[in-house]
């Protein structure tokens, strides 16, 4: 079901009984994101590529069928605000951890980890056992990749980001953000640069 739209399950938690922030009666979470390689020529043969906002309008479309054919809910991590809580969530899962960088780290998509949805379950879907963290034993290149150092311990400093990308982020725009990408498990996903070159654009212009 997921495969023919290049989705995979990230993670997943089961939410306490009667918890805030779920729909009613949610018993499983499920976080979706792309999967590659194969995602980013398969979004961009869709005819939502053609609208002004294409990917979240394909995820819409596409995790909403789905969620419909499994009798879920489909909750997705934009059209706010106010917005879901997917970075707490994402923690809960056991397959993602706050990096040194303080952005999400995935056990196998590094720092270029991404979410395009989520299905609230009805049902209690047994959920894989957590994975060591990988920053752990990581001597954490992240830490000193950014050129404008707007990503380090102490988080995002996202005015400087935008100002390095208008004055000499051009390698940053055409392969896409270099912290991301020194990640070492970053290294092992299928993501095309072009694909990051493009989330990058997309941020800096509505920045």
């Amino acid at each position: 079901m997921f495969a023919a739209h290049h989705l995979e399950i990230l993670g997943g938690f089961h939410p306490q009984p009667d918890e805030e922030g779920f729909p009613p009666g949610t018993q499983t979470l499920l976080l979706l994101g792309p999967k590659e390689p194969g995602f980013w020529a398969h979004i961009q043969a869709q005819a939502d590529w053609t609208h002004p906002d294409p990917i979240d309008d394909w995820s819409r479309r596409t995790i909403g069928r789905i969620a419909c054919d499994m009798g879920a809910k489909a909750i997705f991590p934009f059209g706010g605000p106010p917005y879901h809580p997917f970075y707490r969530w994402a923690l809960r899962s056991g397959r993602v951890w706050e990096s040194p960088v303080k952005l999400l780290v995935h056990s196998d998509q590094g720092l270029l980890v991404s979410f395009r949805g989520a299905l609230a379950l009805k049902t209690r879907v047994e959920i894989p056992p957590p994975l060591p963290r990988p920053c752990d034993t990581c001597p954490a290149p992240c830490l000193t990749a950014c050129p404008a150092a707007a990503l380090g311990a102490t988080g995002y400093d996202v005015p400087a980001c935008h100002k390095w990308l208008d004055d000499k982020g051009s390698a940053c725009l055409s392969g896409g953000c270099l912290t991301r990408r020194a990640c070492p498990a970053s290294h092992a996903y299928a993501r095309l640069e072009v694909q990051s070159a493009y989330h990058m654009g997309r941020f800096h212009k509505t920045g």
